[in-house]
């Protein structure tokens, strides 16, 4: 099943990554304590701007900022809507 949203412009719909349950030491986090996700899997890619070309395509996992873009839900899924320039790296 796709995505129904096309983003416009220089922007993407990124699907969060579920955060961990256990640290590396096998500490389990407890959802009080857990913070939001900051890594995700670009799910659709606007055309960009005359001056922006996209980098970012569908399929990459992505590094953003805690606090980017504008969260949606649809069909269940929670979704971010960002600019490229919001994301920080291509992990």
């Amino acid at each position: 099943m796709g995505l129904n949203v096309k983003p416009l412009s220089d922007r993407v719909v990124i699907e969060p990554v579920a955060a961990e349950n256990k640290t590396a030491s096998g500490i389990i986090i407890p959802e009080t304590a857990k913070e939001k996700p900051q890594k995700g899997k670009v799910v659709a890619v606007g055309k960009g701007t005359k001056d922006h070309e996209m980098t970012v395509k569908e399929g990459d996992m992505v590094l953003y900022g805690k606090y980017a873009g504008t969260e949606l839900k649809l069909d269940g899924t929670d979704y971010l809507i960002m600019r490229e320039d919001d994301i920080l790296a291509i992990v």
